[in-house]
């Protein structure tokens, strides 16, 4: 049971607002930079060994669709799901990308059909005020869900608990890597691969089935 509604509607908010202020860019996901993105973008997508092999994608989070954009130019794509829980994000994305039947949109989560892949970039690092037991509850039962969506892997990053101190936020949520890697370990598969060497206060998890 999710106990953190008010912070995932706040959140929603905040994504709202920055989707409406910022557009189309970077900056409305709360990216530093656009080779930020890039580098995380190559990071989650190492859980596609050969990029000429067409595979089917949910890029959950999708905000206004940037990963897209990089899955086109780079891989051999053949159908893709982009969620978010921003309506704001969902109509820039829509608004930004020239339609395509094996291409869509979409804030409802009913309407996500199990694929190769599943992406989730930057959906578990803002907990607004949740305590961190609830926003881990909250970030398992997350994984669980993407993992049901998923027929060959998942990949996903979260902010590390080995950042500095004195720069860490209280409404951030920072995680032991060893955690999830363990949980993905017991509970998903024993084709776990943990990336926390592209100097970022982050890590990234691969699920291979």
């Amino acid at each position: 049971m999710i106990k953190v509604g008010k912070e995932l509607n706040d959140l929603r908010l905040f994504f709202d607002e920055k989707a409406k202020r910022h557009g189309a860019v970077f900056q409305s996901v709360d990216w530093n930079s656009l080779e930020r993105q890039k580098i995380i973008f190559q990071q989650l997508l190492k859980i596609w060994p050969d990029s000429r092999e067409a595979a089917s994608v949910i890029d959950y989070g999708c905000g206004y669709g940037a990963l897209l954009d990089f899955l086109k130019e780079h891989y051999n794509l053949s159908a893709y799901i982009g969620y978010d829980f921003s309506e704001s994000m969902i109509e820039n994305a829509i608004r930004t990308h020239s339609y395509q039947e094996e291409y869509c949109f979409t804030t409802d989560l009913e309407r996500l059909q199990q694929v190769d892949y599943v992406i989730a970039a930057g959906i578990l690092g803002m907990k607004m005020q949740a305590s961190e037991e609830e926003w881990k509850n909250y970030c398992l039962q997350t994984l669980n869900q993407l993992w049901a969506l998923s027929r060959q892997g998942i990949a996903f990053n979260s902010l590390t608990i080995y950042s500095d101190r004195e720069k860490m936020r209280p409404d951030l949520y920072y995680e032991d890597p060893c955690l999830l890697f363990d949980y993905c370990k017991k509970n998903f598969s024993r084709n776990v691969a943990l990336l926390h060497d592209y100097n970022f206060y982050e890590f990234t998890i691969l699920v291979r089935r």
